[in-house]
């Protein structure tokens, strides 16, 4: 039986060779070849439709037609209809291995745009296995290689059986017969910016808004932004107040791209102003994006100096407003390749960007970093299939749910080419998810608006991670990543600041927050809670969580040489009244010998404890008793 078979299989394989060696295109119906010169006519000026159908008239003339199901499958490859792809290249493959084998680098490239990339690496295999390959065929086969070894190993690295990837395409109000791409959005995810190439030559930025789930119509942005110039590659504020964007061949350009600043007024947007010298160069500058505090700037460059091509920088908003010299983000970031188009979350410790120089799936990939303590980047992953692909990739932004993502893109139900559609970002690859406080700070005493510094502090490490400016009415929007413990604060030279106090590590609350805060002008029993003095149950030693808050108050002191201060310990109700007073006596005796090592005279420090006895609220409730277990400071005399 088994020398049967092997005599049977031995039988087969010379039928299939001799089988698979008797096409000759001399031998082709002319009927075919008349047809198939007419589909590819049609092919050659991007009429893909009507090419199929001559090719498929073609085979029908004459099925053993090989350069016509090598052409077919070509044609499919253009419109990314990668499965019909395969079975064309299949069919050819199946009637002639030798003639068709210099299609399997094409073959394999197909199959790993369906995402079959173990397959894709054995086709590029044999294709490399070929001893008569040209250097520039053996080059593009291993560069392929490279790429499907990486992509077969992220799978095994990732698995991810729960995610689906289903792209949802923006609809009617955003996109148009005309290209969409690049969009922007603010933190609330009701504004959305995004450039369009009007006519297929003219780049404008439109707006749409949203109002519950719905997009209005999109048009074009207010003020004095759009023109006959180009304007592309642009990012709008956290807040909704800024926008930076790409202008090239500008007038008052300095190269051939440089980045423009345009500002929210109550006209619309104002006319852009060149970024200046500080930032733009003789070379090209593109795809700017601000943090989401303001106070950084990203964009990309090929300036002289940096690791390749194009790199990523950063400039620095410094205190006067102007920017500083950019900076490269560094050999982990950029490659000798191309880095561009970053995006940096409002969780300002999450970066989106693409590159070509880092391993992946070949052109442009999509990659994250995250920010570390120290305020460098790493971490560098790619985003994977299907995501990335074998085509290039582009700018891509994640709301501030951490999870909505938006992207161009040119899906079968496109409108028009590019169009902006959203997807479900998955789990691993997602930044932390962001609320925000928003709100006013006003004087106290006059109630008028006062510009002033908001700062949010990682209570954990100190480290300040968001700092913002109030505009000049007092009006500010702070970002709230979860999973930390926030210390907040408001900063006027003259008052008191605010102590607020987000516990985000242990809780995930859902809302944003609006909190108005009037700073109480420095004078005589004026005073604050400070909210991020920390003490262990029933013990005064002052914790490590509090040292960021008692430098303030060194600052305040610093700052205000004249003054002195009442520093008073509360408790609840809990326990007997005497051991009460005695513990938030020993806590306010610990601030203020804080305070003394510090450099603060002790002349002008003086605590009290007073228990149970002063509540700000009701003991009856845990939330209750943990207001009125509470450090205050008091102004005793300037």
């Amino acid at each position: 039986m088994i020398n049967r078979i092997a005599i049977l299989f031995c039988i087969c394989l010379l039928c299939s060779v001799s089988f698979a060696q008797q096409y000759d295109p001399q031998k082709i119906n002319k009927k075919a070849i008349n047809f198939y010169n007419l589909g590819l006519d049609q092919a050659q000026n991007g009429h893909y439709k009507e090419a199929l159908q001559f090719i498929d008239r073609a085979l029908g003339a004459d099925e053993r037609y090989v350069d016509a199901w090598l052409t077919k499958a070509g044609i499919y490859g253009e419109m990314k209809a990668y499965d019909s792809c395969i079975a064309a290249y299949e069919k050819a493959f199946e009637m002639d291995m030798q003639y068709t084998e210099d299609y399997k680098l094409p073959y394999a490239i197909n199959l790993a745009g369906a995402g079959r990339f173990e397959p894709a690496l054995n086709a590029v295999n044999e294709f490399l296995a070929n001893p008569d390959l040209n250097e520039p065929s053996r080059k593009a086969g291993e560069y392929r290689k490279r790429s499907f070894e990486f992509a077969v190993q992220y799978d095994k690295d990732h698995p991810t059986k729960n995610y689906v990837f289903a792209p949802r395409n923006a609809g009617d109000s955003i996109n148009s017969a005309d290209l969409e791409y690049y969009p922007s959005v603010t933190i609330d995810d009701k504004t959305l910016v995004f450039t369009r190439r009007v006519k297929g030559y003219n780049e404008d930025f439109f707006v749409s808004d949203r109002n519950d789930s719905l997009w209005s119509k999109a048009k074009g942005i207010d003020g004095d932004i759009n023109s006959n110039f180009n304007e592309g590659a642009q990012n709008i504020s956290q807040d909704g107040e800024w926008l930076v964007f790409t202008g090239c061949n500008f007038p008052e350009g300095m190269g051939s791209c440089d980045l423009f600043f345009s500002s929210l007024t109550k006209r619309g947007w104002s006319t852009p102003e060149n970024l200046g010298e500080s930032v733009n160069s003789e070379f090209w500058e593109s795809s700017p994006c601000l943090s989401p505090d303001k106070r950084e700037l990203y964009f990309s460059s090929n300036r002289p100096g940096g690791y390749g091509g194009k790199d990523i920088y950063v400039s620095k908003r410094m205190p006067n407003g102007r920017w500083g010299k950019p900076e490269n983000l560094g050999s982990k970031i950029n490659t000798g390749g191309d880095e561009s188009c970053p995006f940096i979350h409002a969780d300002n410790q999450t970066m989106y960007f693409t590159s070509n120089g880092l391993t992946g799936y070949g052109g442009d990939d999509l990659f994250l970093a995250r920010k570390q303590s120290d305020g460098t980047w790493d971490n560098i992953e790619n985003l994977g299939y299907p995501i990335n692909t074998t085509e290039n990739e582009g700018s891509l932004v994640v709301a501030a749910d951490g999870k909505t993502a938006y992207y161009a893109s040119d899906r079968s139900d496109t409108r028009g080419g590019l169009d902006i559609y959203t997807f479900e970002m998955r789990e691993d690859i997602r930044p932390n998810k962001t609320l925000w406080v928003q709100g006013k700070v006003f004087d106290s005493t006059t109630k008028e608006g006062l510009p002033s510094a908001v700062e949010l502090i990682d209570i954990a490490s100190g480290q300040t991670l968001v700092k913002v400016q109030t505009n000049e009415s007092g009006h500010y929007l702070i970002t709230l990543p979860l999973g930390k413990d926030y210390a907040f604060n408001v900063n006027r030279k003259g008052y008191l600041f605010y102590s607020g106090n987000f516990p985000f590590s242990q809780k995930t609350p859902d809302a944003t927050y609006t909190i108005d805060i009037g700073l109480q002008p420095i004078e005589a029993n004026a005073s604050v809670i400070l909210n991020n003095i920390f003490f262990d149950v029933n013990e005064f030693e002052l914790k490590q969580q509090s040292i960021a808050e008692l430098n303030r108050v060194v600052e305040l002191l610093n700052d205000n040489p004249g003054i002195k201060i009442l520093i008073s310990g509360h408790t609840d109700n809990t326990g007997k009244a005497a051991d009460n007073v005695k513990l938030s006596d020993n806590r306010a005796k610990a601030v203020v010998d804080y305070l003394i090592t510090k450099g603060i005279e002790a002349v002008r420090l003086q605590y009290k404890g007073f228990g149970a006895s002063q509540p700000v609220t009701n003991n009856t409730t845990e939330e209750g008793r943990a207001g009125n277990r509470r450090t205050e400071l008091t102004i005793l005399s300037k």
